[in-house]
């Protein structure tokens, strides 16, 4: 198993934030689908993930990332809603109250990008062209900005990691205020290939944790997640 990088607090004072800024590269902190290697690479160079059924025009700058990292997220993974490019649920992330006794963590896949790439990665995810650049301004004072009503336009600042913010999107409300639902194979696998690569879980801890979501609970067993897994790359 490998030992996830724990993250600094943000302390997201104007002064912080300036020494800061301007960002040029960052953490992108995958909890989905882009835990995957594979399925990150189509937002990157462009393609068409596995079991998708969109094909992405990639970022402006395809290289891959700088470096990985595991790291845990205070909060919770969930799915709801309906995706269009998998079918099912989609994976979203509800960020644990930072005082909250004993805070729930979700595992993350944390990839160093550049600003710009982010940004792109950030796009393709709400269904439009790649091209401009985020203003990071608001996330990194206040840990968190809602640059849109869509799905994927909250910005969440989750802490620092070697002097880098770490970034995520999300959606605007919480697990309690939304129906679940239950996402699809292909959705899972990937994820699930994600973690086992990422932080090196053995398949039954992967398919005992994913089982357990809101959104999945009820619906996909760990055994039939396991199963799942097993001709997982």
């Amino acid at each position: 198993m490998i030992r996830p990088r724990r993250l600094e607090p943000l302390r997201g004072s104007p002064e912080a934030v300036r020494r800061r800024t301007p960002v040029r590269r960052l953490w992108y902190a995958a909890y989905g689908s882009n835990m995957h290697r594979e399925r990150l690479t189509a937002y990157l160079a462009g393609g068409r993930p596995a079991g998708a059924l969109r094909t992405y025009p990639g970022c402006r700058d395809p290289r891959p990332p700088a470096r990985t990292a595991a790291v845990m997220l205070p909060g919770l993974l969930y799915f709801a809603t309906e995706s269009q490019v998998w079918t099912g649920g989609r994976a979203f992330y509800d960020a644990a109250a930072p005082a909250a006794p004993d805070p729930p963590e979700l595992p993350a896949h944390a990839y160093l990008l550049t600003t710009g790439q982010y940004s792109d990665l950030v796009a393709q995810e709400m269904d439009r062209e790649p091209g401009e650049d985020l203003d990071l301004t608001r996330v990194l004072t206040h840990g968190r900005d809602r640059i849109g009503p869509g799905r994927y336009e909250t910005l969440v600042c989750a802490g620092l990691l070697d002097g880098a913010p770490v970034l995520t999107f999300t959606a605007p409300w919480h697990r309690e205020d939304i129906t679940p639902n239950a996402p699809s194979a292909a959705y899972l696998r990937h994820i699930g290939a994600g973690i086992v690569a990422a932080h090196g879980w053995s398949v039954h801890r992967t398919a005992r944790y994913l089982a357990g979501c809101p959104g999945a609970a009820g619906h996909w067993s760990a055994g039939e997640i396991a199963a799942l897994l097993g001709t997982a790359p």
